[in-house]
C-alpha cells in the first residue's frame, strides 16, 4: 500500500470573475472561473512591475515596427489592404500575443484569457485589466496587505532583541 501525504494551500487568494451580467462564469465542466494568488508569493510584486514593464516595452516595440512599416513602399495586396495595412494587422495581432504573456506573468499562465472570457484580445485590454481603473485594482491592495505580512513575519521570526535589527 501506497502512503501519501495531502498538501494544503495555504494563504492563496482566489478571485471569483463575474461577466458583464454579473454572473459568475463557469468552464466547460461546470467549474467557477478564478483567478488565484499565493499570497506567500514574495515575487508577486516583482511579477507586476515586470507586467507593467513588458507593456512599456510592447508599446515602444509597436511604434517602432509601424514607423518602419510606413517608410516601406506600400503596393497593392492580394485583397482589398495594401501590403502594408496587411503588415500593420498582423504587427498589432503580435502586439495583442505580446500583451497577453506580459499580463499572464502577474495573472498567472492563461489567466489573460479568463478575464478576456472568450474575447479576442483588443487595443485597451492592458488598462482595462491593471490600468488606473483597472478591475484588477480592488484586488492590489489585500495582495499588498498580505505581502506586508509576510515581511512582518519574516522580521519577527529572524529578529530578536539581542540581535541588531537586519530587516527594517
Amino acid at each position: 500500500m501506497e502512503e501519501y501525504i495531502t498538501l494544503k494551500k495555504k494563504n492563496v487568494l482566489k478571485f471569483g470573475i463575474r461577466d458583464e451580467n454579473n454572473d459568475p462564469i463557469k468552464d466547460e465542466k461546470g467549474d467557477y472561473i478564478y483567478l488565484e494568488f499565493d499570497t506567500e508569493d514574495i515575487e508577486l510584486p516583482l511579477r507586476l512591475n515586470q507586467c507593467e514593464a513588458e507593456h512599456r516595452k510592447n508599446l515602444e516595440y509597436l511604434k517602432m515596427q509601424s514607423i518602419i512599416i510606413d517608410k516601406k513602399n506600400d503596393k497593392t495586396g492580394k485583397y482589398l489592404l495594401t501590403s502594408n495595412q496587411e503588415q500593420k494587422i498582423k504587427l498589432i495581432k503580435e502586439f495583442y500575443t505580446r500583451e497577453m504573456k506580459a499580463l499572464d506573468l502577474f495573472l498567472g499562465q492563461g489567466g489573460c484569457k479568463k478575464l478576456l472570457n472568450g474575447r479576442k484580445p483588443y487595443w485597451n485590454m492592458f488598462d482595462d485589466f491593471v490600468g488606473e481603473d483597472g478591475i484588477l485594482n480592488p484586488i492590489l491592495p489585500k495582495l499588498k496587505c498580505s505581502l506586508d505580512g509576510i515581511a512582518n513575519q519574516v522580521k519577527n521570526k529572524y529578529s530578536s532583541s539581542n540581535q541588531e535589527k537586519v530587516l527594517k
